[in-house]
């Protein structure tokens, strides 16, 4: 299984001028779409599969929102592209597919998300390693 494109279609950050004292963060990962995709380019023991997905960083109650649409293209073997496009008619994801996906999905996702919120000045989604004194 190999990822062959990774692409965002909908970044959107978004900031109230309210104030809290306390912030809940969590964020959700929504697959809305698992399709064979066409292609003459790659070999026919293999298929192309494409999913779409919604990463979404909420900051509660109702202080931000940071969310990305986008589209993952990944090469499968073909009997592995029937079992993963089978199961996805029932809405269920394979647990290897979704270990390669969800990884795929944070990497890069998570990547942004911090970027945007540097650039808000939110409370970043996840910790930072950094360094203690030791005195």
């Amino acid at each position: 299984m190999k990822i062959i494109g990774f692409n965002f279609s909908k970044i959107h950050a978004e900031k109230s001028d309210k104030a809290f004292e306390k912030i809940n963060i969590k964020t959700n990962i929504d697959i809305s779409e698992i399709t064979e995709v066409k292609s003459d380019i790659f070999d026919k023991k293999e298929s192309l599969v494409g999913t779409r997905f919604e990463f979404k960083v909420d900051y509660e109650p109702e202080y931000a929102q940071i969310s990305f649409n986008g589209f993952v293209l990944f090469s499968l073997e073909k009997k592995e592209a029937d079992e993963v496009l089978k199961l996805w008619k029932d809405k269920k994801i394979s647990e290897n597919f979704k270990v390669v996906l969800f990884n795929a999905i944070l990497k890069k996702s998570n990547l942004k998300a911090l970027q945007l919120e540097e650039e808000l000045n939110l409370p970043l989604h996840i910790p930072l390693p950094s360094v203690k004194s030791t005195k």
